[in-house]
């Protein structure tokens, strides 16, 4: 078992930052890759980034790359979402998750956090 706990969440003003953090626990390792999706009110859960453990690999969607950034902190078994130049369509619950695939599809995980609600003003 993992477990998941996210941080950071907020309400932030148009072209603000937030950084939300994913500490994980129990039965991890570096074969896992960890993820970020978000979800919108009467939206699908979608694909944010991810990044794997071992060797540090990412891969973000299309609608956050250049503005967001996933990193990891092996020593503290956190993974990072740095997000900058918010806009408004950014608004959801954010959510970490951890497979052992690199995927962008949510079924991949196995394991999920609570999620942590980001509010983007305009």
């Amino acid at each position: 078992q993992v477990q998941l706990v996210e941080s950071g969440g907020g309400l932030v003003q148009a072209g603000g930052s937030l950084r939300l953090s994913c500490a994980a626990s129990g039965r991890t390792g570096s074969n896992y890759h960890m993820g970020w999706f978000r979800q919108a009110p009467g939206k699908e859960r979608e694909f944010v980034a991810r990044i794997r453990w071992s060797g540090g690999s990412t891969y973000y969607a299309v609608s956050v790359k250049g503005r967001f950034t996933i990193s990891r902190d092996n020593a503290k078994n956190t993974v990072y979402l740095q997000m900058n130049s918010l806009k408004p369509e950014d608004t959801a619950v954010y959510y970490c998750a951890a497979g052992f695939y690199g995927s962008t599809v949510p079924r991949d995980y196995g394991y999920w956090g609570q999620g942590t609600q980001v509010t983007v003003s305009s």
